[in-house]
């Protein structure tokens, strides 16, 4: 440790100190060097790898912006072509994340971002859509990467489908070409997303800490990102208009590829039982509200066919 002029050093073993705080001499510096060296007592395996570490460390530049992060391999030594040296600093924080993971997807508009707090949760996202059909959300912890997210990705979830629905009922033209409304699942389709929170007493579904489980956290993230969407949308009405075209087309195909899951799965039914002939199938799916007409032979069907109502009536002829 360097402060005050001087430089100090301690020795831990298993977290507790070996040796008293000890004065070595005079310093100019300021900050702190920690070595840290694996027990194999502890560790199965102590081979570290340099793309691994490289990965975390430039994640966390990310989360850290401004932070100067330089990570080197000496194990083969340290100058020259032997010597593995990455150095990360981003000082666009999580925007200039975004920006990395949608790098070639062709996004739709700039990254939107925003900070909010509230009862010592300080929130920090930033999100964008591209004209890819996967979504990608990183959530993170205190820095903490929780890869099956938790409370805080639930919170911005439904703060995400709420804002954007409120906007489309605004909206007078897309709210009549999709008046019932936007799902969840319909603003998923192309989005990325990063969200970063700190919080005072994290508490996490295991060990490995993939997932955030503080009740209270969920419903301070659905505020804190409302107000922030909300925000960026009034003053944006262009990318708004253009995120929620999207998120119409994105439930469309949902919707069509249901409807036409659900006929497969009627004519499979169908044909799977056996049934003699070639049966008229009616648009109507309730059963409660359609028939069937058994006629005997195919000229019948098709006088039979010719004169029904196809949206409850279905005709099977007979052989």
């Amino acid at each position: 440790v360097h402060q005050k002029g001087k430089f100090y050093t301690q020795k831990y073993e298993k977290g507790v100190p070996v040796s008293p705080v000890e004065a070595k001499g005079e310093s100019s510096e300021r900050g702190t060097i920690v070595r840290f060296k694996p027990d194999s007592s502890i560790f199965t395996t102590v081979d570290f790898q340099f793309d691994v570490l490289s990965a975390r460390f430039r994640e966390l530049a990310f989360l850290n912006k401004g932070l100067v992060l330089i990570v080197e391999d000496r194990r083969r030594g340290s100058e020259g072509e032997n010597l593995l040296r990455n150095e990360f600093q981003f000082s666009g924080g999580i925007v200039s994340f975004v920006e990395h993971i949608n790098e070639n997807k062709h996004p739709m508009h700039k990254v939107i971002h925003f900070e909010r707090n509230k009862d010592d949760v300080l929130a920090e996202i930033s999100i964008q859509y591209s004209e890819t059909y996967t979504e990608n959300i990183f959530c993170f912890t205190n820095n903490i990467n929780n890869n099956l997210g938790g409370t805080h990705l639930e919170g911005f979830r439904a703060a995400l489908t709420r804002t954007l629905n409120d906007f489309l009922k605004k909206d007078t033209v897309l709210s009549k070409k999709h008046p019932t409304g936007l799902s969840g699942e319909d603003v998923k389709e192309g989005l990325t997303a990063v969200i970063s929170i700190k919080i005072p007493q994290p508490q996490f579904n295991s060990q490995t800490k993939e997932k955030l489980v503080n009740a209270e956290i969920k419903g301070i993230m659905q505020t804190l990102s409302s107000e922030g969407l909300t925000l960026f949308f009034e003053e944006n009405p262009t990318i708004t208009k253009k995120i929620l075209e999207k998120c119409i087309l994105s439930a469309k195909a949902r919707e069509a590829a249901r409807k036409a899951r659900d006929l497969t799965r009627r004519k499979t039914v169908l044909e799977g039982g056996g049934l003699p002939g070639k049966l008229a199938d009616c648009s109507e799916k309730d059963p409660a509200l359609s028939e069937i007409y058994l006629v005997e032979g195919d000229s019948a069907g098709g006088s039979a066919k010719q004169g029904r109502d196809r949206n409850t009536q279905a005709i099977l002829p007979l052989k």
